[in-house]
């Protein structure tokens, strides 16, 4: 008897304790936060978008850096000069920007990392701008080095740029780890914050000739962000048909539907609708305007606001990312190229092109 009442109270000892693992204060599991969530609806998706409006801006990163470990490690964090550039964003309607982070600045300097995250949404909050996240990257220079970054080479597109994890991912087994706790640590501290409109967790995978190889990062980092579930929605944006495992999954797996275009209205019409010809969801253009391809404020802007798509062109303000020049294009003695290939101001603020920049107030309804 006295045996049977020990397992009894064994029982019971261990069924609380189990309890007590899976319940947080006032009665919420944690079993949903390590279990991936499902992909949300197309309703909810639809749902969510309906509370935004008309998204527009830019891939932004300010004139003073030359890539994202720049942009963000603490001795080069520039908040003056994001401030004022936001500011010239502000003037002109934008009322979004997507913005590129880096697991590199994140690993060398966690809190500070994600206070200067901070920092920059209190900046553009307050020109009434939201931010869309990215959080890695598989274009440009393979290799990664906190600290100084170098200086730009003259006459080329994005000579400093680089990707997140680049070459590192497929040399290191043990970079998996740090890559998962970067994801989880920032989702996890921003999951809320209705500054943010999406997290981009993946700019173009597959790229550089990476192909395939970088579907077990893409289906991990889903993995990951599903599993923190924040509130805003997870995508992948679709950049090259031609990759159709990648482009499928990244269509089949994201809440809302991001893409890139550089094309003529010819070409970026016939992405819109092939893709909503697979996606009842909403899209977001977060890739467009390269003036040398036919892909211009002037002539894809209004069919985005016609289609309600978010439209984020490449650059805001010209500077050590070199993005005025080509891609393929450079200029060894520099100079400016005529016409610059992405960017819309100088950095005291000026025009490009005022005509473009009058178009771009029109469309946004900016006086």
């Amino acid at each position: 008897m006295r045996n049977l009442k020990i397992y009894y109270l064994a029982l019971f000892l261990f069924g609380f304790a189990l309890q007590a693992c899976v319940q947080k204060p006032g009665g919420q599991t944690t079993a949903a936060d390590q279990k991936p969530r499902d992909i949300w609806s197309v309703e909810q998706a639809n749902k969510w978008y309906e509370q935004w409006g008309w998204l527009r801006g830019s891939d932004f990163i300010p004139s003073t850096a030359i890539n994202q470990l720049e942009m963000w490690q603490k001795e080069t964090f520039d908040p003056v000069t994001i401030d004022r550039e936001l500011g010239y964003a502000e003037g002109i309607g934008m009322n979004s920007m997507r913005v590129y982070l880096h697991h590199a600045a994140w690993q060398q300097d966690k809190e500070g990392f994600k206070n200067r995250m901070k920092e920059y949404l209190d900046i553009a909050d307050k020109h009434h701008i939201s931010t869309l996240f990215v959080l890695f990257d598989d274009c440009w220079n393979p290799t990664y080095k906190t600290g100084k970054q170098p200086e730009p080479k003259t006459g080329i597109h994005n000579s400093g740029w680089i990707r997140d994890p680049g070459d590192l991912y497929h040399q290191d087994s043990t970079l998996v780890d740090t890559l998962e706790a970067y994801t989880k640590d920032v989702l996890t501290t921003f999951k809320d914050d209705k500054r943010i409109v999406l997290w981009d967790l993946y700019n173009e995978p597959g790229n550089s000739d990476y192909g395939n190889k970088s579907m077990d990062l893409l289906k991990r980092v889903f993995e990951w962000g599903r599993t923190v579930n924040p509130s805003q929605p997870l995508s992948v944006g679709v950049w090259k048909l031609a990759l159709k495992e990648l482009s499928d999954y990244q269509i089949q797996n994201s809440d809302v539907t991001t893409y890139h275009n550089y094309g003529d209205v010819k070409d970026h019409q016939k992405w819109i609708d092939t893709l909503r010809s697979v996606s009842k969801r909403p899209l977001i253009c977060t890739e467009y305007m390269a003036r040398t391809r036919g892909s211009l404020f002037s002539n894809i802007m209004p069919i985005l606001k016609k289609e309600n798509i978010g439209a984020y062109n490449w650059g805001l303000v010209a500077g050590k990312t070199n993005t005025i020049y080509a891609w393929n294009n450079p200029m060894p003695g520099g100079g400016e190229p005529k016409p610059w290939f992405h960017d819309i101001f100088r950095k005291d603020g000026t025009p490009y092109r005022q005509a473009e920049v009058d178009s771009i107030k029109m469309l946004t309804g900016k006086k």
